[in-house]
């Protein structure tokens, strides 16, 4: 009889082919947006005056609802452990847990916006799985380019603190703001990626010169990384993306392949409901 209400359970939180799955998520993420609004609100003064206890009390309510799915989704699965470390487990956790922590830590409830990243379950629900495809391509270009981004990195670095220190050696005895070689690193920074906050700027015509050099050469820089991933984005063959919400009632694995029987990661059967 445990059996059967544990893999209801499990049905319900972890599945979103079914009725009940499908309504269940749609009311956690009512409550994350709800959660997510309250906490805005609260930061507000006039709001915080005037709807206090309202919004305190009404995040405590959702909190204690969260804590209830979280301690569901972990006795729904036999391995828990696979659930508590994975990344929606870990972010299910610091999205409950903040609340908690206010009574020891003040303010720490403005860590709840950390529910909004629960949102990212909505590709499930919504079937989004060619949207999740696309993404996890960009995810495999970054990760191929990655050594060559390192590298380009480290050329921006050394390349600043070259211009850093030779703004320093031009400006230093003017009063521009160029006080030491780390600022003037700063400065490089900040100009070479085009942010340019104008906190400091140089007064003399060589240094305005330099700066000028470094504002042109910011605008051909930022579109290396971009076809570094391009090149690599080009490179991916484009691969049959699976709509299968199906999670595993064993190690709560997801992401199988549309028509599949069995966990790729535990090899348990997927439907406890069908004879072996």
């Amino acid at each position: 009889m445990a059996k059967d209400w544990k893999s209801k359970l499990h049905e319900i939180i972890y599945e979103a082919d079914t009725p009940a799955g499908k309504l269940f998520d749609v009311v956690i993420l009512v409550l994350i947006l709800a959660s997510i609004a309250l906490v805005m609100l609260e930061s507000v003064n006039d709001y915080a005056l005037q709807y206090g206890d309202f919004l305190f009390v009404a995040e405590w309510i959702i909190t204690i609802l969260f804590t209830f799915e979280y301690f569901a989704r972990i006795i729904s699965i036999r391995k828990p452990s696979q659930y508590i470390f994975s990344f929606y487990g870990i972010i299910d956790f610091l999205s409950t847990i903040p609340m908690y922590l206010s009574f020891f830590i003040v303010g720490s409830q403005s860590l709840i916006a950390l529910r909004a990243l629960r949102l990212m379950r909505v590709f499930r629900i919504l079937k989004l799985a060619r949207y999740i495809g696309a993404s996890n391509n960009i995810v495999r270009a970054l990760k191929a380019s990655r050594i060559k981004i390192g590298v380009f990195i480290m050329f921006i670095l050394i390349l600043c603190t070259i211009l850093g220190s030779v703004m320093y050696l031009i400006e230093s005895e003017k009063d521009s703001g160029f006080t030491s070689i780390p600022r003037s690193i700063y400065w490089a920074i900040v100009t070479l990626t085009t942010v340019g906050y104008g906190d400091i700027a140089p007064h003399t015509p060589l240094g305005q010169f330099i700066a000028s050099i470094i504002m042109i050469l910011g605008y051909g820089i930022i579109a290396v990384p971009t076809g570094i991933v391009t090149a690599e984005l080009t490179t991916i063959e484009k691969e049959e993306i699976h709509l299968n919400t199906q999670s595993c009632p064993n190690c709560s694995a997801e992401g199988h392949r549309d028509n599949a029987e069995f966990c790729f990661d535990c090899g348990e059967r997927l439907n406890p409901k069908k004879p072996a």
